[in-house]
């Protein structure tokens, strides 16, 4: 299994990429931001995504988005094809996607916004923290790629102030300071919140994973 850095080569993997995006919300019931060939061609082309490939065969994938003239990055579409999941991949994606943004725009913060426990755990191992929203771009393109979720009425009715998504930040100047160890504690709090939160009789039925991660 190989994950490398993308480019021109590895357009032919666009087509099977969205397909597996679309299929994976299909499953999950999620409301997730539809990709076009061309859209994850023109990230695979700029050198701003990383794939998987086992033999040839694609495994994973998943691409970098800036914000606020480059000053915030996130990635996003972070998949793993059926054949090749429960088998840790999405956690090496994450953390070669998270190294590769680092290198190409290092003094950017990056961020996500998900509901979903394993990537909140990835993201608390690189060293993300917990935040409000206010601390994450200002951006309105970034805002309105939520509108295909189904609870983006929760996001609007509360000003954008707060949704069933946690947001965590890396900002590589706190960072250099406190260093990337695993806080155990931060991410207990995650999870007695998210427990917390979806155990409330009216959003036991609610459950999003957002690919903005």
């Amino acid at each position: 299994m190989k994950i490398v850095t993308t480019n021109s080569s590895h357009n032919k993997y666009a087509e099977v990429i969205c397909d597996t995006i679309a299929d994976s919300a299909k499953v999950r019931g999620t409301g997730i931001a539809k990709r076009s060939p061309e859209y994850i061609v023109k990230k695979i082309e700029s050198g701003n995504a990383v794939i998987a490939l086992d033999s040839g065969k694609f495994a994973g994938f998943c691409y970098i988005e800036t914000w606020s003239n480059k000053t915030y990055v996130v990635h996003s579409g972070l998949i793993v094809h059926p054949n090749f999941r429960n088998l840790g991949l999405a956690k090496k994606i994450k953390k070669k996607v998270f190294e590769h943004s680092k290198k190409m725009y290092p003094n950017a913060k990056i961020f996500g916004i998900t509901t979903g426990l394993a990537v909140m755990k990835i993201n608390a191992e690189l060293g993300y923290k917990p935040v409000t929203f206010s601390e994450l771009t200002s951006d309105e393109a970034f805002w309105n790629g939520c509108k295909a979720c189904r609870n983006y009425d929760i996001l609007t009715r509360n000003d954008r102030k707060m949704c069933l998504c946690t947001g965590m930040l890396h900002d590589p100047t706190k960072a250099k300071k406190e260093g990337r160890a695993f806080n155990k504690k931060v991410w207990s709090r995650l999870k007695k919140i998210k427990q917390a939160l979806f155990l409330n009789k009216k959003l036991k039925n609610v459950f999003v994973l957002t690919n903005r991660n």
